[in-house]
């Protein structure tokens, strides 16, 4: 009867364990630190961002799973140019951090110059790199500024 007990409650608890594990690719939830893609500001009435002169709007990207995690972007736009580019969510392994640290500002510059998310991906960084092109992309095309060509 002890066995049995013990064969129970011990396959019980590998069961717990093991629905309790997360995986790396799951990260805390899935999408802890996104944000809904599309116009996060000015709250207005239908203000098309690239038809605003005077206010800046913030328009979150697209979701992008780059192999090693989620990668967001958010573009701030003003009298129809993009502004800023910052990210809302990038990978947080640490061979991700020491790419994202290199790569991600180059790739910032890049979108600003062009005023388009066409731009040339970062040597050791392509999975990065298109995936922050996307969510750029997606972020211009909710702001209604198309592939800026």
């Amino acid at each position: 009867m002890r066995r049995i007990t013990l064969a129970v409650v011990g396959t019980v608890a590998a069961l717990v364990l093991l629905f309790s594990y997360r995986t790396s690719t799951g990260g805390s939830g899935g999408s802890a630190g996104t944000a809904p893609p599309g116009i996060v500001g000015p709250t207005g009435t239908g203000a098309d961002p690239a038809a605003t002169s005077a206010a800046t709007v913030s328009v979150n990207g697209s979701v992008e799973d780059n192999g090693f995690g989620p990668v967001q972007v958010r573009i701030a736009v003003s009298a129809g140019r993009i502004v800023d580019v910052s990210t809302v969510s990038l990978p947080q392994d640490g061979h991700s951090q020491r790419i994202n640290s290199y790569a991600v500002p180059l790739l910032r510059q890049e979108v600003l110059d062009a005023q388009s998310a066409r731009v040339d991906t970062v040597t050791g960084a392509t999975a990065t790199s298109d995936a922050y092109l996307q969510s750029v992309q997606a972020a211009l095309d909710a702001a209604h500024l198309g592939s800026g060509s």
